[in-house]
């Protein structure tokens, strides 16, 4: 019997084939190397995911034209194959879209989730199957175990770089094809002496900060380019309807801000608790409104051994924002895909088209989790 790689797989690495998603950044191009230096047979693919003209001046955001040098070189230093795949529009209708559109309804969206989802593990995962590839690798910050019922989501082993939150919706079947060779590292740092191991020139790249087709975080301005007219002015409300100013469009703000909203000076601290994008109304109140119990789910993805609807209630760990930890809860199922969350403590600030992220109540596993529909 013919023994596992480093892979899993029951292949010599020379008779391996890995395509790596590569960003142009630091993590996936140590995932390319470190493949390359171990013997695999590696395909390193990067996306042109949107205008090359508007990305080119915009340093630190994944897949712009700078990006897509720094993997090519990557690629010629460590002698395997590159290849660069226009997926602009494909790009814009299954992210950039739902992203605009969401704000417009007063959601606050995390494209990177749907990117992951409806990019990189469908469509590039599909060329990779095309390209005849064994599995594909990334270098996401997370962990792939087998367990007694096949393979596993884990967080990473460093918490502070765990991107658990952001793949919650990888499936079972993308789980048995995907990689993720960083996951198991302690630090950051780790992977930076790797880059630098190996001589690549992204040894000392800045990470990327914002989402990549927002310049400078400016997420409203993107939204009135695609969206004329989303950033109507209307009235700001207290809870009672009562008229306290004026807002600049609904798109400038968030559940859970407090700054910037623009009515200072009224005694205790106000906060955005919702948003009436119907109405042009921006509602605001004291930090005990934005406290929530209970959180409504759609677009279920569970990865735990049983169906969800296996049981009525399920007790977990839940994450409904991606800087925070995850926190005690009650996840009650009302069909395979949809679910109620009841968490044990309130938590502020939970906003419709965040995502809640459930994990096991010991240990590291990650067991899906859903979009955020509604909170009470």
């Amino acid at each position: 019997m013919t023994a596992l790689n480093s892979l899993g797989l029951p292949k010599a690495p020379a008779d391996t084939r890995v395509v790596v998603a590569m960003s142009g950044g630091v993590d996936s191009s140590v995932v390319a190397a470190m493949l390359k230096d171990e013997g695999y047979d590696v395909v390193g693919i990067t996306l042109q995911l949107y205008d090359h003209g508007a990305a080119l001046a915009k340093k630190g955001a994944c897949c712009a034209g700078q990006d897509i040098h720094d993997a090519r070189r990557v690629a010629e230093a460590m002698g395997f194959a590159h290849y660069v795949l226009d997926y602009e529009s494909s790009f814009r209708e299954a992210v950039i879209d739902e992203f605009a559109d969401a704000y417009l309804a007063g959601a606050t969206p995390v494209p990177c989730i749907r990117c992951n989802e409806r990019v990189k593990f469908k469509d590039l995962m599909a060329t990779a199957r095309e390209l005849e590839a064994d599995c594909m690798a990334t270098g996401h910050y997370i962990q792939r175990k087998l367990g007694p019922n096949g393979p596993e989501l884990h967080s990473a082993a460093d918490a502070n770089r765990d991107q658990s939150y952001f793949l919650f919706s990888t499936t079972q079947e993308q789980l048995a094809f995907l990689r993720f060779p960083l996951g198991h590292l302690p630090s950051k740092s780790e992977t930076r002496a790797l880059a630098a191991r190996y001589g690549l020139s992204v040894a000392d790249k800045p990470d990327s900060q914002d989402i990549c087709f927002v310049p400078n975080g400016n997420y409203a301005a993107v939204i009135e380019k695609l969206r004329p007219g989303a950033a109507d002015p209307g009235d700001i409300v207290d809870m009672a309807g009562n008229v306290l100013g004026q807002h600049r469009g609904v798109i400038h703000y968030t559940v859970g801000q407090r700054r910037g909203i623009g009515i200072g000076g009224l005694g205790d601290p106000l906060y955005v608790v919702k948003l009436d994008p119907a109405g042009r109304r921006v509602i605001v109140g004291p930090k005990e409104a934005l406290a929530t119990r209970t959180i409504a789910l759609k677009e279920i993805n569970w990865l735990g051994d049983e169906p969800l609807t296996a049981r009525a209630e399920w007790p977990l760990m839940v994450r409904v924002r991606s800087t925070r930890p995850p926190r005690e809860a009650l996840l009650r199922p009302i069909s395979a895909t949809e679910a109620e969350v009841t968490l044990i403590a309130a938590e502020d600030g939970v906003s419709p088209g965040q995502a809640c992220v459930f994990y096991a109540p010991e240990g590291s596993r990650v067991l899906g989790g859903g979009w955020i529909i509604g909170t009470r």
